[in-house]
């Protein structure tokens, strides 16, 4: 939740991979000015459940999942990426 980072342990917080992932979630809700990035992110999902009937597989295909997903071993992902990079993932 921008602008936070919020981890279930702290262990957590040594997980450089985890942290990437969510540093790359801050970056999206900045360029949709963070409320658009919540209710893209709910009707993402809740179409996503509609069409796989399963939660796991609607959560991991949220547009905005997929790119952090895809992204979060790339240390140097967010120097290079494109603003509204998660558009690729439509």
């Amino acid at each position: 939740m921008y602008p936070f980072v919020l981890l279930k342990s702290e262990k957590d917080r040594k997980d450089e991979f985890l942290i990437n992932h969510e540093k790359i979630h801050l970056r999206q809700q900045v360029e949709l000015l963070i409320l658009p990035f919540y209710l893209i992110y709910l009707v993402n999902y809740l179409y996503n459940l509609i069409t796989f009937m399963e939660h796991e597989k609607a959560y991991r295909n949220i547009i905005f999942k997929q790119e952090a997903y895809d992204h979060e071993r790339n240390k140097s992902y967010l120097q290079n990426r494109k603003i509204f990079s998660f558009l690729n993932y439509i």
